[in-house]
């Protein structure tokens, strides 16, 4: 696909790195709202469990496959649409869906009504991210894309530690159906905020170059991924890796419910500090480190997750294995910060390995192998496992359901952002 040098007049807003700085804000909060409204399920699902008489498949269903069943299918249509259209107006809209159907789950009187409203939910969210990451890479240079993307997604641990923190608190004050009310309808005017303070981009931009108004079709982007072995093992080290952390995120509240004995204001509060902090510590430095290795060294984006989800093993064998609940808390700040270190990184490498009009595209492809193999399967299986067990493990049946998946699948995920790194030069 051609290209040619970009030269925008004067009163280009992107040229002021003020704004670049302050778009890139506004898009974190929209991937904290994004999280926010996704993961607060995860804290009222005890509540719900024993209101709505669900199982724990039932429960994983919600959190995860069948979120993530239509997430990823109407990810790539709107990801294509994206590459041919407005961004910033698919974010603005997406964010509205999204928060209107988290704030009507709060009004389902059974699973099914949940169910759909969920899907909802995950339908709304599937034009979050790759519009948004399109825009980035148009508004940041390569040497610095991972740090954006990084700083991006701090919106991960943002809306997780709110999520945690608000849900904990509002439903045992208000109950879990006024915490879906509260936390989904602020979005609805952040969408109108967006719409009306956020510029489109130029596309390649940040390369100073623009693309032709050609299209790259859906085939040629999926070519140009394959015929990338670094990319192949990328996607497949990537999606382990968040079947790891999407399968943490979705089962520790209830863990620390049902083998610990605690209660969601008190638990929210810890989970809160060590998605939020400790998480976002990890994520950001991630991507800085990435960006600042991968200037000598590009396998540094691969080496980079492949020791943080390596280190993640012990530490979540031992969060799930001590009696002591001080202990169980306190380590688990550790996985925390090795969760999402792995996304920054990915990304930006990803963008950098295929041309600008394919960059939506190539997110929706990421996010589809991603969450169809972590989101998807991640809260499902351990879902399953757990009540596979129960009539013989009882109430700890989950905590070995996770002890089973988690730490092997963490070793796995790291031999293959390994393998990845060989395929990558030096330089």
């Amino acid at each position: 696909m051609a290209v040619t040098p970009q030269t925008p007049g004067e009163d280009y807003p992107y040229a002021k790195p003020a704004y670049r700085t302050y778009v890139l804000m506004v898009l974190t909060l929209v991937y904290s709202f994004n999280f926010i409204d996704r993961q607060l399920i995860s804290i009222l699902q005890e509540s719900i469990k024993a209101d709505l008489q669900l199982s724990d498949t039932q429960l994983g269903l919600l959190t995860g496959f069948a979120f993530a069943l239509f997430y990823v299918s109407a990810g790539v249509p709107i990801a294509r649409w994206a590459d041919r259209g407005n961004r910033r107006n698919i974010i603005a809209l997406a964010v509205g869906t999204w928060s209107f159907m988290t704030a009507i789950s709060g009004a389902c009187m059974n699973y099914t009504q949940l169910l759909m409203a969920r899907i909802g939910v995950g339908v709304g969210e599937a034009g979050g991210s790759p519009p948004a990451h399109s825009m980035i890479s148009d508004i940041f240079p390569p040497e610095k894309r991972a740090t954006a993307m990084s700083t991006y997604s701090l919106g991960i641990n943002i809306g997780i530690m709110f999520g945690f923190f608000l849900g904990g608190i509002l439903n045992e004050v208000l109950g879990w159906r006024w915490a879906f009310v509260l936390v989904g309808a602020p979005g609805v005017l952040l969408a109108i905020w967006i719409r009306t303070t956020v510029a489109e981009p130029l596309r390649g931009w940040s390369e100073q170059a623009v693309v032709d108004k050609s299209h790259a079709s859906l085939g040629s982007v999926v070519s140009r991924i394959w015929e990338q072995r670094a990319l192949r093992q990328l996607f497949i080290a990537s999606a382990l890796n968040s079947l790891v952390g999407y399968g943490m995120v979705n089962w520790t509240a209830p863990f620390f419910i049902r083998s610990h004995d605690m209660g969601t204001a008190e638990l929210g509060i810890w989970l809160a500090i060590g998605a939020g902090v400790f998480g976002g510590l990890g994520t950001f430095l991630a991507g800085y480190i990435a960006d600042r290795a991968g200037k000598n060294d590009r396998r540094w984006y691969m080496w980079v997750p492949t020791i943080t989800v390596l280190l993640m093993a012990p530490l979540t064998a031992f969060v799930l294995t001590t009696e002591s609940k001080t202990a169980a808390l306190l380590v688990n700040f550790l996985p925390s910060i090795f969760s999402t270190c792995y996304i920054g990184p990915a990304l930006a490498l990803t963008h950098g390995m295929v041309e600008p009009r394919m960059r939506a595209t190539a997110s929706a492809l990421y996010f589809l192998v991603i969450n169809i193999i972590g989101l998807g399967m991640g809260p499902t299986l351990i879902g399953a496992l757990s009540d596979y067990l129960a009539p013989e493990l009882g109430a700890e049946s989950l905590r070995t359901a996770m002890l089973y998946v988690v730490p092997a699948t963490c070793v796995w995920a790291s031999i293959h952002f390994f393998l990845g790194s060989t395929h990558l030069r030096d330089k």
